[in-house]
C-alpha cells in the first residue's frame, strides 16, 4: 500500500520518505483512537485521494498507448 501512495505522490511532484510516511499513519491512528468521529473524513479523503491517483495512472498509461 506505500508502494502505491509513494507512486502516486511521485507523480505529483511530492515526495515523502517511508518514515515521514510511517509516523504520519501512526499519528493518524492515534487521532482516530481519541477522536472517532475523524474516521469519516480521514477514511473519505483517502479514498478521493487514491481514487484520483488511480484515474490519472490509468488515463496516463492509456494516452500512452494510443499515441504509439
Amino acid at each position: 500500500m506505500a508502494e502505491v501512495v509513494e507512486k502516486g505522490l511521485k507523480k505529483l511532484g511530492v515526495t515523502v520518505s517511508k518514515p515521514v510516511l510511517a509516523v504520519l499513519c501512526i499519528i493518524f491512528g492515534i487521532l482516530v483512537l481519541l477522536i472517532p468521529e475523524l474516521l469519516q473524513l480521514i477514511v473519505g479523503l483517502f479514498l478521493i485521494i487514491e481514487g484520483a491517483l488511480l484515474l490519472t495512472d490509468y488515463m496516463e498509461i492509456r494516452s500512452q498507448q494510443s499515441s504509439a
